[in-house]
């Protein structure tokens, strides 16, 4: 089996793609996103390049943070004036059930997610896309569908699409060993475990190259420190093992210190990226032992 320590959001700051590598280098970190509207994406690139061969890339599709990579006239309804994004998870989960506005969204999504992936494409050597997205917006069915299109429309190559289904029992059983249990994360894993099942059962012929696998991180999503994982990871990956699946356990251990990096990121989500949790997260990915299969 395979086990996937991943990072998100690559590509924020030069300083914070220096903190991602950082859980490579001396941790084990083997995989990360990479945002298709990074502004030092080429700079970033490079700086991950001798690692290449060690880190499996992914695109970041991303509505929530930053400028667009499409033109802002083709879709005003996922960003304002200046071409930020300004779309919520709220209104496209909305979206996806009222037919005059799911055709709308469903038209801009390709366009944006378009040029996101071509964008990001020089950067996959073999053609073999991964897909995931900022804040786990690829799994609302109107954005699925669109990232569906627009993979059939152009004849993409895409091996993997993160499915964050999670399961339940697996944390309660370890309940009193976690220090930092949040009750929303409940709350975001029934809906992403909903999303989840619709999307494996409307696209089988899409799932069909992928090996199935676990996942592991909206559960203590923004809180992944060693002492929250580890109770859980042990189980985690012997419970993926056992049945022939790999595993994701997904981090977010890339703090954004940097001020002019900080003023792109939308103003509701900042605080995330500054958190101490960020350099909690990037201890655990250091910390955590390989575990041996």
């Amino acid at each position: 089996m395979t086990i996937e320590y991943h990072a998100d959001d690559y590509g924020m700051s030069m300083e914070q793609c220096e903190r991602i590598l950082s859980c490579h280098r001396e941790g084990l970190l083997n995989g990360f996103s990479i945002m298709p509207n990074s502004d030092i994406l080429e700079e970033a690139m490079k700086l991950a390049a001798p690692y290449e061969d060690e880190i499996s890339y992914t695109v970041h599709l991303n509505l929530r943070d930053g400028r667009s990579n499409a033109d802002k006239e083709k879709i005003s309804h996922l960003v304002d004036e200046n071409g930020i994004y300004n779309i919520s998870f709220g209104k496209l989960v909305i979206g996806s059930y009222l037919p005059w506005l799911r055709k709308t969204l469903s038209k801009e999504l390709r366009i944006e997610f378009k040029a996101q992936i071509e964008r990001l494409m020089p950067y996959f050597k073999d053609g073999r896309l991964r897909l995931d997205s900022h804040g786990h917006y690829h799994m609302i069915p109107v954005v699925f569908d669109a990232i569906v299109d627009v993979i059939k429309e152009n004849g993409m190559d895409v091996t993997f699409i993160r499915i964050p289904r999670e399961n339940v029992g697996l944390y309660l059983r370890h309940k009193k060993e976690i220090k930092d249990f949040k009750a929303i994360n409940f709350v975001k894993v029934a809906i992403l475990n909903t999303f989840a099942r619709r999307n494996l059962k409307k696209y089988p012929d899409i799932f069909s190259k992928a090996k199935p696998y676990d996942f592991m991180g909206v559960m203590l999503s923004g809180h992944m420190s060693y002492e929250n994982v580890f109770p859980v990871y042990k189980e985690a990956v012997r419970i993926a093992s056992k049945a022939g699946r790999d595993i994701e356990i997904l981090f977010h251990p890339g703090s954004v210190r940097e001020r002019e990096a900080l003023a792109k990121l939308n103003p509701e989500g900042r605080w995330f990226f500054v958190d101490e949790w960020r350099e909690k997260e990037a201890d655990a990915m250091k910390r955590l032992p390989a575990l041996q299969i």
